[in-house]
């Protein structure tokens, strides 16, 4: 993971953004106060330009979960439909160095290392599905797990007729509506 730090206008922009997001969502995360959650992003550089890049690429991050012991919050990534900034990837490395022709540029797992975020596995995706209505036109690879990923495989989850939806494909297939959505811990 690289790590960068933000220009003070940068910092101050995106603080600026993720309190006017944060108080305008109060459903995703009741109770809990914005001082508290930036104070605890002031003190992780890394972190915050982490949540910077879950901005830039469309991910309209927001904190969605409070834990107490260890006092961590969880961001997320609350666009509506899959971030813009994160579509036409395929799974991951394997499948990205599989392809012969018509390479995507990058794989979800190798973009959500370099930007220092966690994709979302299937239960953490229907959990967001629980805070709001996501990829009603899009879908996003979820993490797949080791034994679908060994036969060649990836799941991605969308959410079409009221209900969330899972489904697979081949790790190398990619799409212009398909990106990743991703969490992070501060």
């Amino acid at each position: 993971m690289k790590k960068n730090n933000l220009t003070q206008k940068q910092r101050d922009v995106l603080l600026k953004t993720l309190q006017e997001r944060f108080e305008d969502n109060m459903n995703r995360h009741k109770g809990l106060k914005w001082a508290n959650v930036l104070a605890k992003l002031e003190k992780s550089p890394d972190k915050l330009w982490s949540v910077n890049e879950m901005e830039i690429s469309g991910g309209e991050p927001d904190v969605i979960a409070h834990e107490k012991k260890g006092d961590i919050y969880t961001f997320c990534d609350c666009a509506a439909e899959s971030p813009k900034g994160r579509r036409s990837v395929c799974y991951d490395r394997k499948a990205l160095n599989s392809r012969k022709e018509h390479k995507p540029k990058n794989s979800a797992i190798d973009m959500a290392e370099e930007m220092g975020i966690e994709i979302l596995n299937e239960e953490q995706y229907r959990q967001l599905q629980t805070l709001g209505e996501f990829d009603l036109k899009t879908s996003s690879w979820v993490l797949t797990p080791p034994e679908i990923r060994k036969l060649g495989g990836a799941i991605f989850c969308d959410r079409r007729y009221d209900q969330v939806f899972t489904y697979h494909n081949g790790a190398e297939s990619y799409y212009a509506a398909r990106g990743f959505r991703a969490l992070l811990k501060v």
